[in-house]
């Protein structure tokens, strides 16, 4: 692998550079998490309906909007207890 694959994500498009990295990781976990149990408790509401895509993409669109701010603002507490909770190396 040559350095211009290194420094690209896919199609040339360029990695970000490391100090986003505490805005990229709560960002995706953010969408994930939400994207899982919106689906989740969506599906528990109204079951396979044909309205499901559609009332889970509202649920995520706003759980996602709630759950990032939260998470940029807890990581810090979280990473003190984990760092109280654990050894360290």
């Amino acid at each position: 692998m040559n350095a211009t694959n290194k420094n690209t994500i896919a199609f040339g498009i360029p990695k970000l550079p490391l100090r986003y990295g505490a805005l990229v990781m709560p960002l995706l976990l953010s969408v994930l998490m939400t994207c899982v149990v919106s689906l989740i408790s969506t599906l528990k509401s109204i079951g396979m309906s044909p309205l499901l895509g559609s009332k889970w993409l509202a649920a995520w669109g706003v759980s996602w909007l709630v759950a990032f701010p939260i998470l940029l603002l807890l990581l810090p507490l979280v990473r003190k207890a984990t760092a109280a909770l654990v050894r360290s190396a």
